[in-house]
């Protein structure tokens, strides 16, 4: 498929690579677009995306307006690749640094060499459990909206497949790796489970989507710009 990523001129159908914001929620991001798109042509515009991003990352989103956010479907499953950053000796409870710490836990066991034997043996098919603050639907309620009512829920883990992972950094408490990845694969999972294997806890503390599919974060438009 052959995205062109050219700022929106007459057409309201578009499909644009947009560098998403920290601390924007990926709805609000299309919210924003859809009452510009209105200001700009005088009527509603459809605005979709082809996968969330937590508020706490940011990095590259496929974003349709028009009659493109029909192609949405055919993106939407396409592998990713992340850049993260881990938080080690610690855990929140959903994950990343929206909560604060609530668990600590002792590093002097690290190594070099552990860590990266622990991460690079993430490699493969495996099954996976969302985290509960998430927006995946329970019963027809949201995760997140279960957690903060204090209410607990099965979660049932999803098969997902980690194509490549590779350490780039280690200066604890913090370690930085490169993750290719399935759709469906929840980096705040990813983290939180090599805290486990590491016997040492862990959150996820920055994640940048880099690719989606082919398509780089080096072609996308700042949100300004677009």
């Amino acid at each position: 498929m052959n995205i062109e990523n050219k700022p929106m001129t007459k057409s309201v159908d578009n499909l644009l690579l947009v560098n998403k914001p920290l601390f924007f929620s990926s709805s609000y991001l299309c919210s924003l677009l859809k009452k510009k798109l209105k200001g700009r042509f005088g009527r509603n515009v459809k605005v979709g995306h082809s996968g969330t991003l937590d508020p706490l990352a940011s990095g590259l989103m496929i974003i349709c307006t028009g009659k493109k956010t029909k192609i949405l479907a055919s993106v939407q499953g396409l592998d990713k690749e992340y850049v993260a950053t881990i938080k080690v000796g610690a855990t929140t409870p959903c994950y990343d640094g929206e909560l604060a710490e609530n668990r600590f836990y002792s590093t002097a066991h690290l190594t070099h060499s552990f860590i990266e034997k622990t991460i690079n043996s993430f490699d493969g098919q495996r099954l996976q459990r969302p985290p509960i603050y998430s927006a995946i639907r329970k019963s027809g309620e949201r995760l997140y909206n279960i957690a903060r009512s204090g209410k607990s829920a099965q979660i049932n883990p999803r098969e997902i497949k980690i194509y490549s992972i590779k350490v780039t950094n280690i200066n604890l408490p913090f370690i930085s790796f490169v993750v290719s990845c399935s759709k469906g694969t929840y980096i705040r999972s990813l983290a939180s489970d090599i805290g486990f294997a590491l016997n040492s806890g862990a959150w996820l503390y920055k994640l940048t989507r880099t690719k989606i599919g082919n398509y780089n974060i080096n072609k996308s438009f700042s949100f300004d710009r677009v």
